[in-house]
């Protein structure tokens, strides 16, 4: 198969163009043909024209690519290795929602033909692949797995907003379901990897890899996060204190905050959705979701707390959240904490104006129901650095002050301004 695709007798295929999707067909673009498919046919027509719909690809990355970008499931006949990079969300109980990745399973199953690859992509519990996908491909395609055609799983390692660490400079773990499978397959994903390649010893190896990756990240922020409540009782801060530990030589540094986004906030509900379904229930895992879940309740509580401090009764008071991006510099709004900590505050009837300069306002419209401003205004009682863009990070206290009324309050969630000057404003940070 590599060789074939190398000498693009062979067509690569990439389902879904998204965050992860689009780096990857693109670089994959560069020595193979490849069909780029998305069923958001707005999206696919702004690719066309060398777009991307998630503003993180530059124009010139689309330039000299032998790529078609198709909307069309009847151009996906001319491929011969899949690779499924679709969305993996929860729904609204925490349950992992499949409906993405099984429809894409479909689509690809029903295009399947003897000697065709199918790689998987997205984050789910381990054995999804092949206990929930690799049946769906049968069924729609009348072939066997394994003999008719292959199937693999690797894991994406796309971090939005990070220029640094990119496809090509991060390990990729591969995996397939037999020794031909792993090999062809660690092939084509070699060709674009510079950092090198993982060979995984199963795909339930691979899938377990990914979701315990943003599991453990999410469980180190999440003590940091219990931390910042103690301290916050304690008078001390958190940011403070971890600068003071630091000095030992193995002490690791994570940091409080809105732990959101669709990996860390997400990822680890796939694996205790599968550990409950084994007869397990997880303790350490779900204690850490709680923790991270619970902090936009906690950061509305404390402002409407130091609003009350100030002598501002709540229900007249009105307070400025810059940020509702789940990350700094992109602007991927899913599974946004902003958003819960905006309604946490509205439900103590404060009048909140939100504004994000990263975010598309129809988006967190149709999204979260929310309003975004498109200028800041004059007289806020508080304001609240939810996000820590670069152009937020950029204003001085004083650049700060001169948008709020007497007795200002300021609201760092990250501490980007914790070492800065705090003159006539009141000051908090996780």
């Amino acid at each position: 198969m590599y060789q074939k695709l190398l000498n693009k007798e062979r067509k690569i295929a990439v389902i879904g163009l998204g965050y992860v999707g689009l780096p990857i067909a693109l670089e994959f673009a560069k020595h193979f043909s490849v069909i780029g498919f998305d069923i958001n046919e707005e999206k696919v027509k702004m690719m066309q024209n060398h777009e991307d719909p998630s503003k993180e690809v530059k124009t010139e990355a689309f330039k000299g690519k032998d790529i078609l970008f198709t909307a069309d499931s009847e151009d996906l006949k001319q491929a011969h290795f899949f690779v499924v990079a679709v969305p993996t969300p929860v729904d609204e109980h925490k349950v992992p929602n499949l409906k993405p990745v099984i429809s894409a399973s479909n689509t690809v199953g029903k295009v399947l033909k003897k000697g065709d690859y199918v790689v998987y992509e997205s984050t789910v519990y381990p054995g999804c692949t092949e206990e929930d996908c690799l049946p769906l491909l049968e069924k729609n395609s009348g072939l066997n797995g394994g003999t008719d055609f292959k199937i693999g799983y690797s894991p994406e390692r796309i971090n939005p907003g990070d220029k640094k660490n990119t496809i090509a400079t991060i390990t990729k773990i591969v995996s397939g379901n037999d020794a031909e499978a792993l090999r062809e397959i660690s092939q084509v994903y070699g060709r674009i990897i510079t950092a090198g390649i993982y060979e995984a010893e199963s795909i339930k190896v691979a899938e377990a890899a990914k979701v315990i990756e943003n599991a453990q990240r999410d469980l180190n922020i999440s003590f940091m996060n219990e931390l910042s409540i103690i301290f916050d009782r304690m008078g001390i801060n958190t940011h403070h204190v971890i600068n003071a530990a630091a000095t030992k030589w193995n002490f690791q540094r994570f940091y409080p905050g809105l732990v959101g986004g669709h990996c860390i906030g997400v990822d680890p509900y796939y694996l205790t959705h599968k550990a409950q379904k084994l007869g397990y229930s997880p303790q350490v895992i779900l204690s850490g979701r709680r923790i991270n879940d619970g902090m936009p309740a906690f950061v509305a509580k404390k402002t409407v707390k130091l609003l009350i401090k100030a002598g501002r009764d709540p229900k007249h008071a009105k307070v400025l959240v810059l940020g509702i991006t789940f990350k700094e510099n992109v602007s991927d709004i899913r599974n946004s904490k902003v958003a819960d900590l905006v309604k946490e505050l509205q439900d103590f009837s404060v009048a909140v104006d939100l504004y994000d300069p990263n975010a598309s306002a129809d988006e967190v419209k149709d999204e979260y129901g929310l309003k975004t401003v498109d200028k800041i205004g004059q007289d806020y009682d508080a304001v609240i650095i939810a996000v820590n863009h670069d152009e937020f990070k950029s204003w001085g206290v004083a650049d700060y002050k001169k948008i709020m009324t007497v007795k200002p309050i300021l609201i760092d969630v990250k501490g980007v301004l914790l070492d800065k000057p705090k003159d006539g404003v009141e000051y908090w940070s996780l």
